[in-house]
């Protein structure tokens, strides 16, 4: 079971690093910690959900769907180390 995510596992743990550097960003900026555990909760589930169901359908496309994947990462995380920097 498994082993049809293998493929996906650099996603998972990038996209769990950059869960956090989001979620500190919030944090920093202000926002209420419990609407924005809430929220990421809620997000986390819902990628959950379709990751699982989008494996299952797409497998066939998992190196186009990681070098997307990874490439949101890497901007997202950019994005929000620029606006760190930048104390925004």
């Amino acid at each position: 079971m498994f082993k049809q995510y293998l493929p996906f596992i650099a996603l998972i743990i990038f996209g769990n690093i950059e869960n956090l550097v989001l979620s500190s960003q919030g944090v920093v900026a202000g926002v209420n910690p419990v609407k924005l555990g809430i929220a990421s909760i809620l997000c986390v589930s819902m990628w959950l959900i379709i990751g699982t169901l989008g494996t299952q359908i797409l497998i066939d496309y998992v190196d186009f769907i990681e070098f997307i994947g990874g490439f949101a990462i890497f901007a997202l995380g950019l994005q929000a180390m620029i606006q760190s920097v930048r104390g925004e």
